[in-house]
């Protein structure tokens, strides 16, 4: 349809009894362009792709296609007008081929009229449909259904195509093939109205997009634009999960043990009440009321981390530690820890193994000889 004047939406409203969906909506989609429209869910996307199509009464408003206004317009007579959807979850006929689907959208006369042109076109686009035109639609994979559904809706010879979140449920590298596609599609002459939860790789290939907020167009741009915008990045992009986490500056030993040290980037501990001892791969032991769900494994750790950290920070282990009202468990293992210390110096200390060991032979030998009489 070379003669096709795009699709013009101006000022359409649309309730759901109190609900207002839409509220003065005003949106283009020219010949040979991909337009799309981001918004968060509820935002009115869906109403607005269903209101285009005719599914949906508009309170106000109009929308024309291809120099044609639609009011009054069944959805049907809106296909044959020259708009096709592809809408949310495919909706191909699944018990039938997929020769069978194609043939379904080209049902109005115009698109008859233009059958076994189209039907080339889809099989250029999407090579894959002419080894499966026998195979039964529900048997294909996510990737191919959606192949079926947009070939089915260009069988009707459309100068505009609607696509209602077309990645939807698809694997990250077969959404990305449905992205490469519609830019294939595109270079056709078609205009493509693009609703897409994938904002970044929808943005990618569109050439101009707008924001949808409670039923509102609240801003309108070319595509890289939207895409380098900082407000856009963090609603629909991800802007705030990209921030890094700080880096703090430690030392560790090097693995020569020649005494020098190397510095090495560790995360900012992110749970507050950490903290990271120099050197230590581990981090610092939680309180008890923080272990109080922890495994075995957490409180050998941190029983081990309290006994490292007393060894290379130099500070006695018999020094108590302050615990709060809920602390006692980290103060019994530091007291635990501090016996097994003291009782380990003063056997150094004092160099009197042999004599222990003289003692305890004496009382095993008395022992042995109570026994004997008690015998």
């Amino acid at each position: 349809m070379s003669d096709s004047q795009g699709l013009q939406v101006t000022g359409v409203s649309v309730a759901y009894g109190k609900h207002q969906a839409l509220d003065n909506v005003s949106i283009s989609v020219a010949p040979g362009e991909i337009v799309v429209i981001l918004g968060a869910n509820g935002a009115g996307k869906s109403s607005l792709l269903g209101t285009i199509s005719g599914l949906v009464d508009r309170s106000a408003g109009s929308v024309t296609i291809n120099g044609t206004a639609t009011a009054g317009y069944k959805a049907h007579q809106v296909v044959a007008a020259g708009l096709a959807l592809v809408p949310e979850g495919r909706g191909i006929f699944g018990d039938l081929t997929v020769e069978e689907n194609l043939t379904l959208g080209a049902y109005s006369k115009f698109a008859r009229e233009r059958e076994e042109t189209q039907r080339q076109l889809v099989y250029q686009l999407f090579p894959k449909l002419i080894e499966r035109r026998q195979q039964i639609a529900r048997t294909m994979s996510g990737g191919e259904q959606q192949m079926v559904a947009i070939g089915r809706a260009m069988m009707s010879a459309p100068g505009i195509l609607m696509l209602d979140e077309p990645s939807l449920g698809l694997s990250p590298l077969l959404a990305s093939d449905v992205f490469k596609t519609l830019k294939k599609v595109r270079e056709t002459g078609l205009g493509i109205l693009l609703v897409e939860q994938n904002a970044k790789q929808s943005l990618s290939i569109a050439d101009r997009g707008y924001l949808l907020e409670n039923g509102r167009i609240t801003a309108e741009d070319n595509a890289q634009n939207l895409l380098n915008d900082p407000a856009v990045r963090e609603a629909y992009l991800g802007g705030a999960g990209s921030k890094e986490a700080p880096v703090t500056q430690h030392t560790k030993p090097a693995a020569d043990h020649t005494g020098e040290s190397v510095s090495v980037n560790r995360p900012a501990a992110s749970v507050p009440g950490h903290i990271q001892p120099a050197g230590l791969d581990k981090r610092a032991p939680l309180a008890s009321d923080r272990l109080a769900g922890g495994n075995i494994q957490d409180w050998i750790r941190s029983a081990e981390v309290l006994q490292r950290t007393a060894w290379q920070t130099g500070v006695r282990a018999n020094r108590r530690v302050i615990a709060g009202p809920s602390d006692n468990t980290s103060g019994s293992l530091a007291d635990m820890l501090a016996r097994m210390e003291q009782a380990a110096r003063r056997s150094s200390a004092d160099g009197d193994t042999s004599t222990s060991d003289s003692s305890n032979n004496d009382l095993s030998n008395n022992d042995l000889s109570n026994n004997n009489r008690g015998g």
